[in-house]
């Protein structure tokens, strides 16, 4: 059994200079392939990928939902593992994640932390050990069987935001979905470009926006006007 890696990229080629070494570096042997799934990019996300042996796609459609299920038709794998460009998964990642699915788990992710020590952060990220599917984010990472995620029709397209909480409830309804008790490292850049209470408080109403059963086009509109990104 080995795992296709699929990474979602926008301009990401300083995050892939770092991420592809790391992962080939700490993975366990069970990795098939890293796909790259480019949305556009205007810097050297491609030619980095190729370079650092992935195997780097243009998707047809920008947006990390439809750039995930390009990527996933082009994996060749048994299992996928969703990941971001800027989060790293612990060290020996690949086994971890083998173990649980032939542990009968169908889907699963790990714990998060956060590469900075303020302690408001570290705070947040203690709520992703809670056992429930409505504090699953994409930064946790997702690795899924995939004839489960094809059988359910992989990530919605039509979600540009919050596309990764919809897919965990769906996933959660076909089996067990484990939580390792490991971290992924992910980046706080955007907590330090927009202040760590104030982005928690935009993602939070953007959160119960959602729930409560806001389109796309005003989450869409909070995130763009509200939140600050290079």
């Amino acid at each position: 059994m080995k795992i296709s890696i699929i990474i979602p990229a926008y301009n990401e080629e300083k995050n892939l200079q770092k991420l592809l070494p790391y992962l080939q570096a700490n993975s366990s042997g069970y990795v098939k392939e890293i796909i790259v799934v480019d949305g556009g990019s205007s810097d050297n996300t491609l030619m980095i990928s190729k370079n650092l042996g992935a195997l780097a796609l243009n998707s047809p459609q920008k947006g990390r939902a439809a750039q995930m299920n390009y990527g996933a038709k082009h994996a060749s794998a048994d299992v996928l593992y969703f990941l971001h460009a800027d989060s790293y998964p612990p060290k020996n990642f690949d086994r971890l994640i083998i173990f649980s699915i032939q542990n009968r788990t169908v889907a699963g992710c790990f714990l998060l932390r956060f590469d900075d020590d303020h302690p408001l952060l570290k705070f947040y990220s203690l709520f992703t050990a809670l056992r429930t599917p409505y504090v699953r984010f994409g930064d946790q990472s997702l690795f899924v069987r995939r004839d489960v995620f094809e059988g359910i029709g992989g990530f919605r397209e039509n979600l540009i935001v919050m596309e990764d909480q919809e897919i965990i409830h769906r996933l959660k309804r076909k089996g067990g979905f484990k939580l390792i008790d490991e971290q992924v490292k992910t980046s706080a850049k955007k907590y330090r470009e927009n202040g760590v209470i104030r982005l928690q408080f935009i993602f939070s109403v953007i959160y119960l926006f959602y729930y409560a059963g806001a389109s796309q086009e005003t989450l869409i509109h909070i995130y763009k006007n509200l939140i600050r990104t290079d």
